[in-house]
């Protein structure tokens, strides 16, 4: 009851300060920020702390993302203006409260830091993102939340097709080896029967 109370003080603040004239310039910037992210997710951020909310800042900034609380009607604005995809922007999505999370870095890294930091403190919560232009519901974003990393999942397929190219290295080795020893008993076996007899 105490949260809900702080929100209504905190989004009616934000509505005296930002003024009527400055909601254009807001949108069309956040218009920008969504046309050039790799990676967009919105997050229900009940119940987190300003101290955990400045920790989860952190971790994004330490992968290239960002986290903005937002109004839910100038994300619609900006999202429509962005044309990202519709359902991002449906009224199921966009009530209560919503963090936005942006990136124009390795779209997957925020996601990963959500969910590590949602298995910590059970908070944010997932809503829906976009992912490379790509629609993303709360069940799609938790299984990327838990891929291993792009580097771990680079070297992973690296060693995936280096190894057949090692093992027919070693086939193809181990034959001409074979071929070099019969045709050297062979070239044996003829100077031996080239030689005079006596």
């Amino acid at each position: 009851m105490h949260c809900q109370f702080l929100r209504e003080q905190v989004h009616g603040f934000l509505e005296t300060v930002m003024k009527k004239a400055e909601k254009p310039f807001f949108v069309e910037n956040l218009k920008q920020q969504l046309e050039g992210a790799t990676s967009i997710v919105l997050v229900d951020y009940s119940g987190l702390t300003v101290k955990k909310q400045q920790d989860l800042k952190k971790r994004l900034k330490d992968v290239g993302a960002n986290m903005e609380i937002v109004k839910n009607t100038l994300f619609e604005l900006a999202g429509k203006g962005a044309k990202i995809d519709g359902q991002t922007l449906s009224d199921s999505v966009l009530s209560g409260p919503s963090a936005l999370i942006l990136t124009e870095a390795d779209p997957i890294a925020p996601i990963q830091v959500l969910g590590r930091f949602a298995a910590e403190f059970d908070i944010p919560q997932f809503k829906v993102g976009v992912v490379e232009g790509s629609f993303q519901d709360k069940q799609a974003l938790i299984k990327l939340s838990v891929l291993p990393s792009k580097e771990i999942l680079y070297a992973q397929l690296v060693g995936a097709i280096s190894s057949p190219t090692y093992g027919l290295v070693s086939t193809l080795q181990g034959n001409l080896q074979k071929l070099v020893w019969i045709l050297n008993s062979k070239s044996k076996i003829k100077i031996q029967n080239d030689k005079p007899k006596l």
